[in-house]
């Protein structure tokens, strides 16, 4: 019995998730089976592999698809297979111990592992608490490209430099992510022969890097859910340890991220959903950091322009008077905040034999410290700009200047 045969065979006989209900879901086998048709047609023009992994459920269900795939010889080897681990410090504990024990398998298979780290003031409280940017947020979203893409690029640019012939990156997209992300990806269809069903191939990235191909474009948050949960456990397909990373995202169905207290999700259930599953309790501090991030982004601590910015061309920029960085005082107290939560998640860990967290390493908070001693700040911005809280006479994007009413009762 070939892998797909297994897959439909045991597809056939196992319950159906209490999760995800419906009659016309399709069975994992057959999203095996298109992946390793989509595989053969496309990834097996490359020399080389790359596989970008997050730790997420995701890029953990390509790798451990892949993977089995090549160990049972669904799918032909390439000359070249690496697994790049892009080390955030920002997902859920359990998704880091799970990719921990992930990668320590893969490096026992032979296939070679990177783990990828942002430079040291790029990552994510270096950046915050150092340089003063403030928290992310959907209209300032720096945390994504900051701490994951762009040292991911970094570490895949170097890596091919020795390499000879075509390299191609697997990615986890999938359709159903987002409609953005749905719209891109149907759009790519009609392009350079591509036909729906073969997976998002993208060969006209900018830059000299390596083409990107989505084997899973095709897969339901459901027969992820069933592959993690159920598949990849069993012996038949690795036995890979990835019960803990869908009991991580916990029992909501549009459940996207993998970071701890995600600040771009008004109600992010995913640490609710950690604590939930049992052993995990001493993670409840960590419910504190959104608590930091909105704080952190009132007028009181943050600076503001005053108004009369202009363009590169010497327009008036539209957005007059807007808040900007951290002061220091606020940086301080993030820090002091950041680290606190910290200690007390790792004493209640001590104290049930548990696995603690490191969100600020001591080379980080020294590194932290040493910016504001500097009095860094970012870039066009400077000690000089006013805070958000003191009152400003108000600059329109057109030139007018509109007073304070009551100008004595504000104190100006």
């Amino acid at each position: 019995m070939n892998v797909i045969d297994t897959l439909y065979a045991l597809d056939a006989k196992r319950p159906q998730s209490n999760l995800f209900n419906g009659d016309h879901r399709e069975a994992v086998g057959e999203c095996v089976q298109r992946t390793v048709a989509n595989m053969l047609t496309v990834a097996t023009r490359y020399d080389h592999w790359i596989i970008a992994y997050s730790g997420g459920k995701d890029s953990s269900t390509v790798v451990t698809v892949i993977v089995t795939l090549l160990q049972l010889g669904a799918i032909p080897r390439p000359k070249t297979l690496i697994v790049m681990y892009a080390d955030t410090r920002m997902e859920l504990p359990p998704l880091q111990a799970a990719a921990r024990l992930m990668m320590q398998r893969l490096r026992e298979m032979g296939i070679e592992v990177i783990e990828v780290v942002a430079p040291m003031d790029d990552r994510f409280f270096v950046y915050m608490f150092g340089r003063g940017v403030p928290p992310p947020s959907n209209t300032f979203r720096w945390c994504t490209p900051q701490i994951k893409v762009e040292p991911m690029t970094a570490a895949i640019r170097d890596r091919i430099a020795g390499l000879d012939g075509r390299v191609l990156t697997l990615t986890g997209v999938r359709r159903g992510e987002s409609k953005a992300r749905d719209d891109r990806i149907n759009l790519s269809c009609s392009r350079n022969g591509a036909e729906c069903g073969q997976g998002w191939l993208q060969t006209d990235l900018p830059g000299d890097l390596t083409d990107t191909f989505a084997p899973i474009d095709h897969w339901t948050l459901c027969n992820v859910w069933d592959w993690l949960s159920v598949f990849a456990l069993w012996p038949e397909f690795g036995s890979w340890p990835t019960a803990i990373i869908a009991e991580g995202y916990g029992e909501i169905e549009d459940m996207r991220t993998g970071c701890v207290e995600c600040n771009l999700i008004e109600h992010d259930g995913a640490l609710g959903a950690v604590l939930r599953m049992g052993g995990w309790e001493h993670l409840v501090p960590l419910l504190g950091l959104k608590i930091l991030y909105r704080e952190l982004k009132k007028p009181r601590h943050r600076k503001r322009k005053s108004g009369g910015q202009t363009r590169k061309d010497g327009t008036l920029q539209t957005n007059q008077q807007r808040m900007g960085p951290l002061t220091f005082e606020a940086r301080l107290m993030g820090l002091d905040t950041v680290l606190r939560i910290q200690r007390q998640v790792n004493d209640m860990a001590a104290e049930r034999d548990r696995p603690g967290i490191v969100l600020i390493d001591e080379t980080e908070e020294a590194r932290i410290r040493e910016l504001i001693t500097l009095k860094t700040w970012p870039r066009d911005w400077s000690e000089s700009d006013p805070d958000a809280t003191v009152w400003l006479d108000r600059f329109n994007p057109d030139g007018s200047v509109e007073p304070i009413l009551y100008r004595d009762l504000v104190g100006q």
